[in-house]
């Protein structure tokens, strides 16, 4: 499921669908569903908190990161490690045919790598076994 926002929406509704779904960041769209940037915790704490702005007059088009990063779905997971860790990100969305597909964030990476890994050990030891 992808979780979004609209540009009009106030910082406090966005938090609150953060807190809600357990999540760290927002995919923002305009009344089409096109994608047109990102709202994340980052940007509430350095835009918002650390500014003296109040969540509940702020605009998510106000503090959003705009022009965001995004991948296809065919790209590769080693490709998108590459694009978080050059652009100090944390969520990718996926783009296709223009339309919003999905979104990958540091920790999906995480867990593919970890289950890659847990993979080849058990395909290691079921050879060694064999």
């Amino acid at each position: 499921m992808i979780y979004t926002i609209c540009i009009t929406c106030t910082v406090y509704e966005a938090l609150e669908v953060l807190e809600e779904k357990n999540l760290g960041a927002l995919v923002v769209v305009d009344e089409s569903g096109k994608l047109i940037g990102i709202f994340t915790e980052r940007d509430y704490a350095r835009k918002v908190v650390l500014k003296g702005r109040s969540s509940k007059e702020t605009h998510v088009s106000d503090i959003m990161t705009d022009d965001p990063v995004f991948v296809s779905p065919d790209t590769e997971i080693e490709y998108c490690m590459q694009l978080m860790t050059n652009k100090f990100i944390r969520h990718l969305p996926v783009i296709e045919n223009n339309e919003l597909t999905g979104i990958i964030s540091i920790g999906d990476i995480v867990k593919h790598v970890i289950n890659s890994k847990d993979f080849i050990i058990q395909h290691l030891e079921h050879y060694i076994v064999s």
